[in-house]
């Protein structure tokens, strides 16, 4: 059966060719506004249509636009408790759930962290020994001199003159991996860094130290896996 309006329309059409030709009120120009208004609406439905499902195919890979243009994924494992793809931007290292990248240029402490944040992502935030020992033996496979690195991590004093992370984890001593007599002259070095000294450095833990914010260091930014 034909929706009334078109059925209308049908029967307005039929009854005019039906009409004796003196009688006929419509026009060639009235029939081709209604083929082209028919055509106009069966286009936007399809539209409707098309949009719609490919929103709904494409909606988890959204997020991934935002930052970056080429990410890298690889199936999680049955050990890592989650399902599904893990992603990281192109250049970036995976450890556990998070992605980690280490800059090829120096900034002052403030720059590092807008430029982190510009990324999508923040300073680093160590929160375990574990994550300390694989950003450890990452800066050390960008050291190729036997010359000191240091690159900086969320942690800062510059503001309050309390030790503070860039997303608000509380500090801790306990959670902590100063060099030994670190950190020191606080009334200046406001600023925490990762220092490492040349690839065959062996400390693995206890190698922060803290330094004047507006020296020049490398960084490492930090942002969460995207789960696909």
């Amino acid at each position: 059966m034909l929706p009334p309006a078109l059925g209308s329309d049908m029967l307005t059409l039929a009854l005019c060719f039906s009409a004796p030709a003196e009688e006929r009120s419509c026009s060639w120009l009235n029939i081709w506004v209604f083929l082209i208004f028919a055509l106009a609406i069966k286009a936007a439905f399809v539209t409707i249509c098309l949009v719609a499902l490919l929103d709904g195919r494409y909606g988890h890979y959204k997020t991934l636009l935002q930052n970056s243009t080429e990410w890298f994924c690889a199936p999680s494992s049955s050990s890592e408790k989650m399902d599904g793809w893990t992603c990281c931007p192109k250049g970036w290292r995976r450890f556990q759930k998070s992605c980690y990248f280490l800059s090829s240029d120096t900034m002052n402490w403030a720059e590092s962290e807008q430029n982190c944040t510009g990324m999508g992502s923040q300073l680093v935030v160590i929160n375990s020994k574990e994550e300390q020992e694989f950003l450890f033996n990452l800066a050390k496979e960008k050291v190729t001199s036997i010359y000191e690195t240091k690159y900086y991590i969320g942690l800062s004093a510059y503001k309050n003159g309390q030790w503070q992370w860039v997303d608000q984890t509380p500090y801790e001593n306990r959670a902590t991996f100063w060099k030994p007599g670190e950190p020191n002259l606080l009334f200046a070095e406001k600023c925490a860094a990762i220092h490492v000294k040349g690839n065959t450095d062996p400390n693995t833990y206890s190698n922060w130290n803290n330094v004047l914010c507006i020296a020049s260091c490398y960084r490492i930014c930090e942002q969460a896996v995207k789960l696909l």
